[in-house]
């Protein structure tokens, strides 16, 4: 386990960031810790564009250029959010390094101007600490293979799994097995949090 000591006092400016491969199999401890702390939840699949939804939905993997216009966006969700005093728990696989800059510095973590407003100064940075949630292949495409509804197939997890940097040092973050039952997740986040 590796984290920083801001995490125990939480600053006006903070989002917590579940991450991992296919995150959103265990999406249920991301909304209940935002709704154990009383922080605002969202759910980053919501904000894909159209363009990568039909993409992921026809098998095709998203590559840097389909995530990062979305990620830039989302940035900007977390900088109002949290620019109003709320506290944020984003449900965000964010795969790599690089994609989770980008959540904290927007365009200026990202290898390509997401801003073409041509704002200069420092930029506006949201602190992140991330919960990165992993398991097995075997588990991870057990549980794939029972979700329903969900424009990502399957046949994709391989693709996250290939993508996949895991956080670390000098990022803000815990690693939690998805192999824990749900209370028990929960449990390891808000003991992480006091």
């Amino acid at each position: 386990m590796s984290y920083d000591k801001m995490v125990g006092k939480q600053s006006l400016n903070t989002c917590i960031l579940p991450t991992g491969p296919v995150w959103e199999l265990c999406w249920r401890p991301r909304l209940l810790v935002g709704e154990r702390l009383g922080w605002k939840f969202y759910d980053a699949d919501d904000y894909h564009p159209e363009e990568n939804r039909m993409k992921m939905s026809k098998g095709i993997p998203l590559n840097d250029q389909d995530r990062i216009p979305w990620l830039c966006k989302l940035h900007e969700i977390l900088l109002r959010a949290t620019a109003s005093g709320q506290q944020v728990v984003l449900a965000c696989s964010a795969l790599k390094k690089i994609y989770r800059d980008i959540l904290i510095r927007g365009k200026d973590g990202a290898p390509c101007n997401c801003d073409k407003s041509g704002k200069e100064g420092k930029p506006a940075e949201v602190k992140l600490f991330v919960v990165h949630l992993n398991g097995s292949f075997e588990l991870i495409s057990e549980r794939l293979l029972k979700r329903k509804g969900h424009f990502m197939p399957p046949e994709l997890l391989q693709s996250q799994i290939d993508t996949l940097e895991p956080p670390s040092t000098p990022e803000n973050f815990i690693q939690i097995s998805v192999d824990k039952n749900l209370s028990e997740i929960i449990a390891t986040i808000m003991e992480t949090l006091q």
